[in-house]
């Protein structure tokens, strides 16, 4: 397998879907856990992109909604391998909602999930690096190794918790 460094731009993926009325709640607004659904499906896809393996959901490292989305929006989902690790690689997706009649685009949510490939045993293989390109990139890498540290404090002082 080429385990060569890889451009983002090489896993990144836009994923479109209509809000139907199976989609939402009783108020007409998309339900979280479909649009989670949506955007673990969409990080999926650009975790497998870049590293040419089957990869699972490690962690979802945060999700924040900033926007409700309706029945009939068009929900833009793009995704993009933002860091590599050891085994694991860092997805970012950002959500927007369209209005078809309008044209009109709101950032809806943004996302964080961590992915890992492994092979066919389900065993954790190295991840292959990823190189930044542009400015947004580099940004988005060095906030995922904040990210990224911030996970691992906060794990070293939950098990500090449960061994006192």
């Amino acid at each position: 397998m080429n385990d060569q460094p890889r451009p983002v731009r090489d896993s990144q993926v836009v994923m479109t879907e209509l809000v139907l009325p199976n989609d939402t709640n009783q108020l007409g607004n998309l339900l979280g856990g479909r649009l989670m659904h949506w955007i673990d499906i969409a990080a999926a896809l650009a975790a497998m992109r870049h590293s040419k393996r089957v990869c699972v959901t490690a962690s979802v490292d945060g999700m924040s909604f900033h926007a409700p989305i309706k029945l009939g929006n068009i929900v833009v989902l793009k995704a993009s391998v933002n860091r590599v690790f050891r085994t694991s690689m860092e997805v970012g997706v950002r959500v927007e909602l369209q209005d078809a009649i309008n044209g009109t685009c709101i950032h809806a949510n943004t996302a964080y999930l961590t992915f890992v490939g492994i092979d066919e045993n389900g065993t954790p293989l190295p991840a292959t690096p990823v190189i930044p390109e542009s400015e947004a990139e580099r940004r988005r890498y060095e906030a995922a190794e904040l990210r990224r540290q911030a996970r691992l404090e906060s794990r070293k002082r939950i098990e500090a918790l449960d061994r006192a």
